[in-house]
């Protein structure tokens, strides 16, 4: 597998990415193209394409919903238990005074930089993207949904 790094570290899940969603999408053209095209607003096609639709909507919303719910809150307790182990003490005070976006990306750094970038985001307000950028020795994180 190639090394993760800031131009690489977006996954994509196959099953759904490149075959379910596509295939949902199919149908939604088809059901539009025969609603409005072939038969000319027959309202059974018409509901044929709203429940694709609808489908497509519920399958992005929920996948999205629980596995993001799910990773924000492992992420945070990686950071929570990383930065006990680093400085000894809780993070309840820096923590509050970060974003998610922030505390998601100083999970790539390694403990020398994670300490400095720390510092550099709380002291400038560093968006993630900034902080990822900034990364020098990229820990990749191969496990994420």
């Amino acid at each position: 597998m190639k090394a993760q790094n800031y131009k690489n570290h977006i996954r994509w899940y196959i099953p759904h990415h490149l075959i379910f969603l596509p295939l949902l999408f199919s149908l939604l053209t088809i059901g539009i193209y025969k609603a409005f095209i072939v038969h000319h607003h027959e309202l059974i096609w018409i509901l044929f394409g709203v429940v694709i639709f609808c489908l497509i909507y519920l399958t992005l919303m929920l996948r999205q919903h629980y596995a993001l719910v799910l990773q924000n809150r492992i992420v945070e307790l990686e950071f929570q238990l990383r930065y006990f182990e680093l400085y000894q003490k809780r993070s309840s005070t820096i923590i509050s005074q970060l974003t998610f976006d922030q505390i998601a990306a100083l999970r790539f750094a390694d403990d020398e930089e994670f300490k400095l970038l720390l510092e550099k985001a709380l002291k400038e307000k560093l968006g993630g993207d900034e902080i990822k950028k900034l990364i020098k020795n990229w820990q990749p994180d191969e496990k994420r949904v």
